[in-house]
């Protein structure tokens, strides 16, 4: 009965340390994620400013050489 009890203690400590790596894991990536998201929206607000704010239509665009 005590081996089983100090394999299962062993078991349990391995799994508190995967389960501590994997909120680290987690964390780092969600970091990340707001990070790409924050750069995404600078970069969708630069892509306003350039655009001009009339796009040409159609009828007015030049037809492509032959």
């Amino acid at each position: 009965m005590e081996d089983r009890i100090e394999t299962l203690e062993t078991k349990l400590m391995a799994v508190e340390d995967l389960v501590d790596e994997l909120n680290r894991t987690v964390w780092r990536q969600q970091q990340e994620l707001d990070l790409l998201r924050q750069h995404l929206r600078q970069l969708a607000q630069q892509v306003k400013t350039i655009q001009p704010a009339n796009p040409l239509r159609p009828e007015d665009e030049i037809p492509p050489h032959w």
